[in-house]
């Protein structure tokens, strides 16, 4: 039996999450939007292990995505690209100089979102199809 309720907390905070990420873009907060983007991604792959009732720890969304069944080699190396931004992007003692903000680009701001949208979209039409429609 689907948790549709658990599905839609936690997909209303990736929502929300890559909602934050796309302002965290547009104020030049390229670090930020890097780990949020990765976070988005994340809590999406969660609503869907959380929906089916198999609820998984843990922040490596290439790893927790193959929980999911059938993931096409594309979602898995968004994931992968995607938890690269995980830890880097927020602190300071990652990197042997200078701080995180200044490591991150506008362009890669611009392809984590684009690789957290791709991992979000994939997730909502697996989950359509769990319920008997068709995936998109």
């Amino acid at each position: 039996m689907l948790d549709e309720e658990e599905y839609s907390r936690w997909m209303s905070m990736a929502k929300k999450t890559l909602e934050s990420a796309r302002k965290d873009l547009e104020g030049t907060f390229y670090n930020w939007a890097c780990f949020k983007a990765q976070q988005a991604a994340e809590f999406a792959v969660k609503a869907f292990l959380w929906g089916v009732g198999t609820p998984k720890y843990g922040h490596a969304i290439s790893k927790l995505i193959g929980e999911v069944g059938d993931v096409p080699e594309d979602i898995i190396e968004a994931g992968k690209r995607l938890d690269k931004f995980y830890t880097a992007p927020r602190y300071t003692d990652m990197w042997v100089e200078g701080s995180p903000y200044e490591y991150y680009s506008r362009k890669e701001a611009e392809e984590a979102i684009y690789y957290a949208e791709k991992v979000i979209s994939f997730i909502e039409g697996r989950w359509k199809l769990l319920r008997g429609g068709r995936e998109s």
